[in-house]
């Protein structure tokens, strides 16, 4: 007798062995048909897979994750696999994973393809899924799929099954793959199609009842891997509806004309070049952003009584072991090394390393871990905070000590990966560690989540979702930590009445953390603040103080960020106003047009005054620009807008003897004329404010 568990407590007996199939039709022909896969125990397989014992099931549809996510993976390695095999079948397919809202798929061709032929692979996969073939899950003997796949072409699914068998991710011995039964060609294995999954897949194609479209090609590396070969990626977009598609592909179509790279060189905010991989050039425009970012944050900090402190770009490797960062986080570091801190790159000067390279690195500090001094540009701020808090003995009564840096770090991305602000090599974090006691540590957690709240508002984020991510495979420190750490966390969230998600596995290797996601203009969500409580750091590094009974303790560490890296919320921030800009971020506040040559004078003495103005922001005054071009006033107007900025001040005769302004607004509302004084005041209103007026 096998009993089967559902969500709602109810339970299903079967005399003998069962499988999820089985067990949906148990409940209703409806759920039957709409089945796609089934949850065991937590566990996510075919429908098709036996359950021998009890267990707790779900049954998975397109109406919920799992469902989704099974029918996006078959709709990748078993429709648009087999359609670009059967039009390109020298076509050498590598992986294909599912992403949010759908999938890529990795291949290299003999001949490269274009977008033009994307069209025809939709139709090819339209007509495959027609088909309704089964599909079915087999366990093959590791050289048996690999002689497959060699006389296939697909040699990087032949690399694939190596790696599985290198790391003991066998079944049994074997390895798992689907095929599509009747689906023969020069690709087939006995007539049918195989590709190499672990699933689950739907156990027949006419399942597949998603809207999904191709809408882009790009190019990738094998394993992300700059030094392996490019690969062309083709994307798919895969939803349950027709309407989810159209209001997606609506969005992307919005997101293409905000996208933050486009309109930082049309407004002169920064730009990027090949000279320096994923590290912006600044403009004059671009850094008042920046600038009057960390202005507001500084401000909010002062509230909370944080001290700002600044540490070096450049440490050991001595105190990235102490930390865990060596051993969990080495392939993201910038490295130099020996006693003059030479560029590993570049010949090393200490006589036992001569001719040293990058190549060379890893293997030399692994044979004779000494021979070189090591030393990394620093890619966060927490093992240096440590040393700050460890000069001199600390009391329980010096604590809470909460410590911001505005931190320039480091963080060797792969080339492939970087993505204009978005993912850089040189970031700015609005970084915070606070050091405290345990009996302290909900309150400051409660008081950052306010803070975080505080601080999204003026930024145009209201809406907001947290997550909580919990303990990662690779990690630090005792489970009994990990569990502490995890319910203050939730304890605090409880008490502010924040829902959380539960995002498991997430966590940085030395703590979990809270996650804020934000909701952009058009939707897309973009995660930025965290809140990680650190029971390991401070063990492992010495950060104690003393208690009330004179005991050296180690106190708990919280990391906190609110922007998260000042250049990618930039990028958000463009995109998210289409660089519209509020007038207390805009890098342009005013312009002055005066109408003839004959306002220039007034329009500088204007200029000038509105620059001097009693204004509390990071640049001090307001930010004008006057327009002198030899071109007529509505052609001045026009560029203003298309400029985004936020005041046009016109000045012709009248405006000029009457000592006023023509106020017009970006979006084409004409205020009138008005004396200096209310510019002036209605500006610094909404700048000091952070908010613009209604009209």
């Amino acid at each position: 007798m096998v009993r089967i568990t559902l969500p709602d407590g109810s339970v299903k007996e079967f005399a003998t062995t069962t499988t999820g199939a089985e067990v949906a039709a148990s409940i209703g022909a409806g759920l039957a048909k709409a089945a796609v896969a089934i949850e065991v125990n937590g566990v996510a397989q075919d429908l098709s897979e036996p359950i021998a014992a009890d267990a707790s099931v779900k049954i998975a549809t397109a109406k919920d994750a799992l469902g989704i996510d099974t029918l996006r993976h078959t709709l990748a390695a078993q429709v648009l696999a087999l359609a670009v095999k059967a039009r390109y079948p020298d076509a050498d397919l590598a992986i294909g994973p599912t992403i949010e809202n759908g999938f890529y798929y990795d291949i290299a061709f003999k001949k490269a393809i274009s977008s033009d032929d994307l069209p025809l692979l939709e139709e090819d996969m339209r007509k495959i899924i027609a088909s309704g073939r089964a599909v079915e899950r087999h366990l093959y003997e590791p050289n048996q799929l690999t002689r497959h796949f060699m006389a296939t072409g697909d040699t990087f699914k032949a690399k694939l099954i190596e790696e599985i068998v290198e790391k003991g991710q066998t079944i049994g011995g074997k390895v798992s793959a689907y095929l599509q039964k009747g689906s023969e060609g020069a690709w087939s294995l006995g007539g049918d199609f195989v590709d190499l999954c672990r699933g689950p897949h739907v156990p027949d194609l006419g399942k597949i009842t998603l809207a999904f479209k191709l809408t882009n090609l790009a190019g990738a590396y094998w394993k992300g891997d700059s030094a392996n070969q490019q690969l062309t990626r083709i994307y798919c977009v895969a939803f349950a509806t027709q309407k989810e598609l159209d209001a997606y592909m609506m969005m992307r179509e919005e997101a293409e004309k905000r996208d933050h790279r486009k309109l930082g060189k049309e407004l002169g905010l920064f730009h990027l070049q090949e000279e320096a991989p994923g590290q912006p050039f600044w403009h004059p425009k671009g850094w008042s952003i920046f600038l009057e970012l960390e202005h507001f944050i500084r401000q909010s900090l002062k509230r909370y009584d944080y001290k700002e402190v600044n540490t070096p770009k450049l440490v050991s490797k001595s105190l990235y072991t102490q930390s865990g960062h060596w051993q969990n986080y080495r392939e993201n570091l910038f490295l130099t090394c020996d006693d003059v801190m030479q560029p590993i790159v570049e010949p090393a000067a200490h006589a036992g390393v001569q001719n040293v390279t990058l190549g060379d690195m890893a293997e030399i500090l692994q044979k004779t871990p000494n021979v070189l001094g090591v030393y990394s540009l620093k890619p966060m701020n927490c093992p240096c905070h440590v040393q700050v808090f460890n000069q001199g003995t600390k009391s329980y009564r010096d604590l809470p000590l909460r410590m911001s840096e505005f931190g320039m770090c480091m963080r060797n991305e792969a080339h492939g990966a970087l993505h204009g602000l978005m993912r850089v090599t040189s970031l700015t974090q609005d970084d915070a560690h606070i050091f405290c006691t345990p009996a302290q540590m909900e309150d400051e957690i409660i008081a950052l989540c306010k803070l975080i709240d505080e601080v999204y508002e003026p930024l145009g984020f209201s809406g907001y979702t947290v997550k909580l991510a919990t303990r990662p495979e690779n990690r630090v420190g005792e489970d009994s930590l990990w569990d502490a750490s995890e319910k203050a966390l939730e304890d605090a969230c409880a008490k502010l009445g924040i829902a959380l998600e539960i995002a498991p596995g997430d966590g940085a290797f030395y703590g979990p953390k809270l996650e804020y996601h934000l909701k952009d203009a058009i939707g897309r969500t973009w995660q930025c603040g965290t809140v990680q409580v650190d029971f390991n750091l401070p063990i492992r590094m010495g950060a104690h103080f003393t208690d009330e009974t004179g005991a050296r303790v180690p106190c708990v560490m919280i990391h906190r960020a609110i922007l998260g890296t000042l250049e990618r919320f930039i990028g958000i921030l463009i995109e998210q106003y289409e660089g519209k800009f509020p007038v207390w971020l805009a890098p342009v506040q005013a312009v002055v047009i005066p109408i003839t040559d004959g306002q220039n004078d007034y329009a500088e003495q204007l200029k000038k005054a509105l620059e001097s103005a009693d204004v509390r922001n990071a640049t001090g005054g307001l930010r004008v620009e006057v327009d002198m071009a030899s071109e007529r006033m509505q052609k001045k107007i026009l560029f203003a807008q298309q400029q985004k900025v936020p005041y046009m001040l016109v000045v012709g005769k009248q405006e000029a003897a009457d000592g006023t302004v023509a106020v017009r607004l970006r979006d084409g509302t004409d205020l009138g004329a008005k004396p200096l004084d209310w510019v002036i005041s209605r500006m610094k209103a909404e700048v000091e404010g952070r908010k613009d007026s209604d009209r």
